[in-house]
């Protein structure tokens, strides 16, 4: 395996860890990713373990002056730019994290985790159908993304959409990695449930 795709590799299991996973795990992969950067002498990737450990621990503001470390090493580093955006929204920075997931498409179009959450943000704002287009972009790029399909369902929700709510949550449980924290399938299954009854409810 070579370096890279070690620190690739790292960057993957981190971000599953901060999904599903916890605190504690994410920590470990984020330290151990950093340990790994500096050891091989990749300073981009060293700013860019820094800031999520940094995110970890709700230093933000520190966390972007990381990414913004990271995205001069490497410019086409999408993932920086996201989490960039991510510290954005937790400071309230709305137009900012929109500009920056912007940005970030603009640096690595084939990303989808960018779009996944600028669609989530979306959604959150109030803009559910522009929610649904960058998640359905999400899904054409990595198809069996759980969490993707979670947020889909969640706009088609707001928006009245049952049947297409019902379907994206019903591929939530295909999609969700085995050992998956038994919490959130058992949540998603009950959200099945209720939406189940609310579109019988509908039809009849």
């Amino acid at each position: 395996m070579s370096k890279h795709c070690e620190l690739l590799g790292l960057r993957l299991k981190l971000d599953d860890a901060i999904t599903y996973g916890t605190k504690k795990d994410a920590l470990i992969i984020a330290k151990k990713g950093l340990e790994r950067s500096r050891l091989q002498n990749f300073a981009g990737e060293a700013e860019y373990f820094n800031g999520q450990l940094d995110i970890l621990n709700k230093n933000y503001v520190s966390a972007i002056e990381h990414f913004n470390a990271a995205i001069k090493f490497n410019p086409l580093d999408g993932a920086a730019f996201n989490d960039k955006a991510l510290c954005m929204v937790e400071l309230g920075l709305i137009d900012e994290a929109i500009y920056y997931f912007d940005k970030g498409i603009e640096a690595e179009p084939d990303y989808a985790t960018i779009y996944h959450n600028k669609g989530w943000l979306l959604n959150n704002i109030g803009l559910h159908t522009e929610a649904i287009k960058c998640l359905t972009k999400a899904l054409k790029l990595e198809s069996g993304r759980a969490v993707t399909y979670d947020s889909l369902a969640d706009a088609y929700f707001n928006l009245g959409k049952y049947k297409d709510a019902l379907e994206a949550y019903r591929n939530v449980v295909k999609f969700l990695k085995p050992g998956c924290c038994t919490r959130i399938k058992k949540e998603i299954e009950k959200k099945i449930i209720q939406l189940g009854v609310k579109v019988k409810e509908l039809s009849v």
